[in-house]
């Protein structure tokens, strides 16, 4: 029993030496600032032991390098899980707000730095973006109720211009239609007047042959 138990312990103190040796091999990379090689012996002390918690969170923070922001959130949000120190939960959830500010996602680093705060109060650089992640947020708010607000305007202008077009066309119909209006009118009169000046000239033609009926019927009287 006695050497199952050192063999056990043997292996376990192995296990952990080995994945200490690479995490210092990658700190070393890390410090030259060869991040990518950092985290690949990062991962192999993940491969040696998987419930290292420094491994996972020095590969967040070789990933966080890298510039690869979202699978540096998923190393911080696992190491959180993992530790149960309040410190390094703590620098978990400030490496997690990190990681989303630099993604853009103002919401979520906020609320991270807040619960980092929770565990460690005194943390002036997790208090420092908090506020500056507040102020890009509000900020960010501004600008997009700035931006509805153009757009709104430009579609009430919008509307309007083409309300106002529509009026003129309405418009330009109503005065096309009264002049086509006028001109059927005229033609009418038109109509009436020539009829009018063909009756009046039957009227004169009739007199005139009344009048020389008349005169070839009178008889001129002799003189006496």
């Amino acid at each position: 029993m006695l050497i199952l138990i050192f063999m056990l312990f043997f292996t376990g103190y192995s296990i952990a030496q080995a994945d200490r040796k690479l995490i210092r091999q990658g700190n070393r990379e890390y410090e030259k600032t060869r991040y990518s090689e950092s985290e690949i012996f990062y991962r192999k002390a993940i491969d040696k032991n998987e419930e290292s918690a420094d491994a996972v969170f020095n590969s967040g923070d070789a990933l966080y390098k890298q510039k690869k922001y979202e699978d540096a959130g998923k190393q911080f949000i696992e190491t959180h899980k993992m530790n149960e120190d309040k410190v390094k939960k703590s620098a978990s959830l400030y490496n997690l707000g990190n990681s989303f500010l630099m993604a853009n996602k103002l919401q979520e680093s906020i609320e991270a730095y807040k619960n980092s705060l929770k565990l460690k109060p005194d943390n002036p650089e997790a208090k420092y973006n908090l506020a500056y992640a507040q102020d890009l947020l509000r900020k960010q708010q501004q600008e997009q109720q700035q931006q509805q607000q153009n757009k709104d305007n430009k579609d009430q202008e919008k509307k309007e211009q083409e309300q106002k077009k529509d009026d003129q066309e309405k418009q330009n119909d109503d005065k096309q239609q009264k002049q086509q209006d006028q001109q059927s009118i005229s033609k009418e009169d038109a109509e009436r007047l020539l009829n009018a000046i063909a009756n009046d000239e039957k009227n004169v033609q009739e007199k005139v042959k009344l009048a020389k009926a008349a005169k070839a019927k009178v008889k001129t009287l002799k003189n006496w």
